[in-house]
């Protein structure tokens, strides 16, 4: 498993708004062409949760929201870092929850449709993990 650093906001070479901006972009870049591929194959015609307008905007949602807590925990945490990637972990197994919920209640959603809507909350969960906290420490 690897070693979460525990860099106070001084200790990052990059700025959070440029860590964040970039959570943002790979956040949505990624999901964007799953979408697109998962349309291809035809996983999931209708199902409207995997089309590119909902899926980049709460992707960059996402990601947008992650850059606050992530902020919030530098100005009040001793280890921001590590109670990031923690929270982080449970806010990622919550957040399937919905998309449960679909399957058991859209007839359009598929099983490979909502397992794709949960590799994209894994795609903006690494995104913002990996820019925020471990993308720009100083080691």
């Amino acid at each position: 498993m690897a070693e979460v650093t525990q860099a106070r906001p001084s200790e990052h070479s990059r700025p959070l708004a440029v860590r964040g901006a970039v959570a943002v972009v790979v956040s949505v870049l990624v999901n964007v062409v799953l979408v697109l591929a998962v349309g291809a194959l035809g996983i999931a015609p209708g199902f409207r949760p995997l089309a590119v307008p909902p899926v980049a905007f709460l992707s960059a949602v996402g990601a947008v929201g992650a850059t606050a807590v992530y902020w919030g925990l530098t100005r009040y945490r001793n280890a921001p870092d590590r109670s990031f990637v923690r929270l982080a972990a449970v806010v990622l197994v919550l957040s399937f929850l919905p998309d449960v919920g679909l399957l058991l209640n859209d007839p359009a959603a598929t099983v490979a449709g909502v397992v794709a809507l949960m590799v994209m909350h894994v795609v903006v969960a690494a995104a913002s993990v990996g820019s925020l906290v471990y993308w720009g420490t100083a080691r």
